[in-house]
Order: C-alpha cells, then sequence, then structure tokens
C-alpha cells in the first residue's frame, strides 16, 4: 500500500492510525486528513519522537499494511 491509497482511503485507515498510534485524538485524526505530514506532526505533538524516528516508524507500518 502507498500513501495515496491511504489518503483516499482515510476513513477506513483512521482506526488502524490509532490502534498504533493510541494517543492521537479523534480531533488529531480529523485535522490529518490522510497527509502524511500532518500524521508525522501530530505524532511529534503527541509522542516527542524526533522527525527521523518518526519517519522511520510510519514507514514500517505503511510496509505492513500491504
Amino acid at each position: 500500500m502507498d500513501w495515496d491509497q491511504i489518503e483516499k482511503n482515510w476513513r477506513q485507515v483512521q482506526q488502524k492510525i490509532k490502534r498504533k498510534w493510541v494517543r492521537l485524538t479523534e480531533a488529531d485524526l480529523n485535522a490529518i486528513k490522510g497527509r502524511r505530514d500532518r500524521l508525522e506532526g501530530r505524532i511529534h505533538e503527541r509522542y516527542g519522537f524526533d522527525a527521523d524516528h518518526i519517519r522511520k516508524e510510519v514507514d514500517d507500518w505503511l510496509r505492513w499494511q500491504g
């Protein structure tokens, strides 16, 4: 799965994102609207990880989505 598919299917993907990053709120998910840069920004806000770590986590998660 690539990020374009995530954006197109954002409503269905939100719950998978929420299971992976449980600190994200519904308001966060609504604000992200399928945009990777916004997801990474919200993960940084909620978890405090550095940008490289977040990018790797998102890449790993995306790889597991098939």
